[in-house]
């Protein structure tokens, strides 16, 4: 399981002559947690297009963004982890050169634009971001824009005269509101003064794209929902052209992420729906007709590109997921819908030991539930708590569920109040109140769970990670229905949190909890680490050394608390994790533990993993 986790990510579809072929980068955990990145040609050869111990990710933002570009004729642009520089990998080259100076500088969201020997992207030096064109053969690096605080989404239009981007400010995150600006792209490259053409404060454009010199289409969300617009340059009303309660955008998290890619023949190839059913469909903008292609898939991931082949047939590059199967990399023809997978098969355990999900709203809650194997009558339970918290876990095969489901633990994931594919509306549910709706959201699924006669209420418990694991401890000290909690790489204390974490993030609570010092008693009064005397249950914590979003100080000082007021604990530190598990050691170990850990708490025996040990009074 610890090779086959984790999926691909930034696909693109590129046209050559004998056919559309593919790239996509990988998670490699046997390979010490490296992103390769992969070129399927279209014969259906695949080959690494990245040499071994170079590393497809940046930090821009810490979580990073797109990383990379097939160039034309086969070459690569990359950011490289170990430095953070950008190189250039082919031509005459047979190993990767540098291209950006040495120093503190991060490069993301990678954009070739057409018909220029240059990259365009988001620098990132200390807090200061702006857009840069670096070019290929290694020159001086030139700042086309300085604007906002954040920045994505580079475009230039089709006759090169302008450029098109998306940008915010604090304190807003990107879910909250952001704007399409556009300015005109002066002969020396560089942009002059720009005009909105859509979003503001209280929306959110998530992705644009040029249509034509005067427009461009924009998944933004003024009806409450991520729609596709087409927004014109000279300001005038933008044109709804997917008025549904279905989401085709969703939160930026990672600059680079892409909703739909515009076809040669003008349609849209678009990801949408909600955080229950992500599809993959085809959108005509002159008919506002939109056909479902994502076949047997219940999860379509951020990340879709377009090509067409020599005979005229359009191919959508995708990542796709069933209950049943991890997420590939799909070639979807946009005619017939035929599909045809581009990634290397991964090893799978029997079907049998694959539990189906199910769909499920409890109370005004939406959950994903996953029975354990040979499940008969109440029995024990995990809730699964996502991360961001401004994001969601979606219905597809996940073999960390599977592994407690094939060992006799049901799994509830909780898509809480505050989760995104569901709208802006039941977004916002969290909005100063994360600590509260959050926990009360989970506390209502257990309880659901145990009045469906599904779980046994003396053994439920809670895990999560980062905001996920707030939530997990949360959740201990202020409730009293879970029986313990498995918190990895998590926030324990909202202000001390706020004041040690990385710039994308620092003002993250002031709509999550509230402006400080303003409402600095809900802080207090929120806070696991001041709380945890109150704790129902023991704890097991996970922590990454080298985690820049979240200190291991926050694991440390937690346990410490517990530890002083009698509560059970464990904690547990990897060297060379940040914020996630990327090697296969600290995936195998992570999963053991907790496993043992459920043991513990649930009288349960778990043969063929390590004991764990408990510290603090039983």
């Amino acid at each position: 399981m610890a090779r086959t986790d984790g999926g691909p990510q930034w696909v693109e579809a590129v046209a050559t002559p004998s056919g559309v072929e593919v790239w996509w980068d990988e998670p490699r955990p046997h390979e010490g947690g490296r992103r390769c990145v992969v070129r399927r040609l279209p014969d259906g050869s695949r080959t690494d297009a990245l040499p071994p111990g170079w590393n497809a990710r940046n930090r821009v933002i810490e979580y990073g963004g797109r990383s990379w570009r097939p160039l034309p004729g086969g070459g690569l642009v990359f950011t490289n982890w170990s430095d953070q520089r950008l190189y250039r990998l082919g031509g005459t080259a047979e190993t990767p050169v540098p291209i950006t100076p040495e120093g503190p500088s991060r490069y993301a969201d990678l954009y070739l634009p057409p018909g220029r020997d240059e990259v365009w992207a988001v620098r990132e030096t200390d807090t200061v971001r702006d857009l840069v064109a670096v070019p290929l053969d290694g020159g001086p690096v030139r700042v086309i824009v300085k604007a906002h605080h954040f920045l994505m989404n580079p475009r230039i239009s089709p006759d090169g005269r302008h450029v098109a981007w998306i940008g915010w400010d604090h304190p807003n995150m990107p879910w909250d509101g952001t704007e399409l600006c556009v300015a005109p792209l002066g002969a020396d490259g560089t942009a002059g003064a720009h005009r909105v053409v859509a979003g503001g404060p209280e929306e959110s454009v998530a992705q644009a794209e040029w249509r034509d010199a005067a427009t461009l289409y924009a998944a933004t969300d003024p009806t409450g929902w991520w729609n596709i617009h087409l927004v014109s340059v000279d300001g005038s009303p933008g044109v709804n052209l997917t008025p549904m309660e279905q989401e085709f955008g969703g939160a930026a998290w990672k600059p680079g992420l892409s909703y739909f890619a515009i076809a040669d023949d003008g349609r849209l190839a678009v990801v949408y729906g909600t955080a229950d059913l992500r599809r993959l469909g085809v959108l005509d903008p002159a008919t506002g007709e939109l056909r479902e292609v994502g076949g047997e898939a219940t999860h379509w991931s951020s990340t879709v590109s377009v090509a067409s082949g020599p005979a005229g047939e359009v191919r959508a590059a995708a990542v796709g997921a069933t209950p049943y199967t991890p997420l590939e990399v799909r070639l979807v023809d946009l005619d017939s819908g035929a599909h045809e997978t581009a990634s290397a098969p991964k090893p799978l355990p029997p079907r049998d030991l694959l539990p189906t999900p199910e769909a499920v709203t409890i109370e005004d809650v939406h959950a994903h539930l996953y029975p354990p194997s040979g499940a008969q009558g109440p029995g024990p339970y995990v809730i699964f708590v996502h991360g961001g918290p401004t994001g969601n876990l979606p219905i597809m095969l996940d073999l960390e569920i599977a592994y407690f489901t094939s060992r006799g633990l049901g799994v509830a994931v909780v898509n809480y109040g505050g989760s995104t594919g569901y709208g802006r509306a039941y977004r916002e549910r969290l909005r100063d109140q994360w600590g509260v709706v959050d926990v009360q959201d989970c506390a209502k699924v257990a309880r659901g769970l145990v009045e469906l006669g599904r779980a046994d209420a003396a053994k439920i418990a809670i895990r999560g990670g980062s905001a996920g694991g707030w939530t997990t401890v949360a959740a201990l000290v202020h409730s009293d229905v879970f029986a313990g909690g498995v918190a990895h790489y998590a926030i324990t204390d909202p202000e001390s949190w706020a004041a040690e974490t990385h710039d994308f993030e620092s003002r993250y609570l002031d709509g999550l909890v509230g402006p400080l010092p303003e409402t600095r008693q809900r802080y207090v009064e929120r806070s696991p680490l001041l709380n945890a005397a109150k704790s129902s249950g023991p704890c097991l914590m996970l922590h990454g050394l080298e985690d820049a979003i979240v200190d291991v100080s926050q694991a440390e000082r937690f346990t410490a608390e517990l530890d002083k007021h009698g509560k059970q604990w464990a904690l547990l530190t990897f060297p060379g994790e940040q914020h996630g598990w990327r090697r296969e050691e600290t995936i195998v170990a992570v999963l053991e533990a907790e496993l043992a850990f459920y043991g513990l708490i649930f009288g349960m025996e778990t043969p063929g993993v390590p004991p764990l040990t408990l510290k603090g009074r039983a």
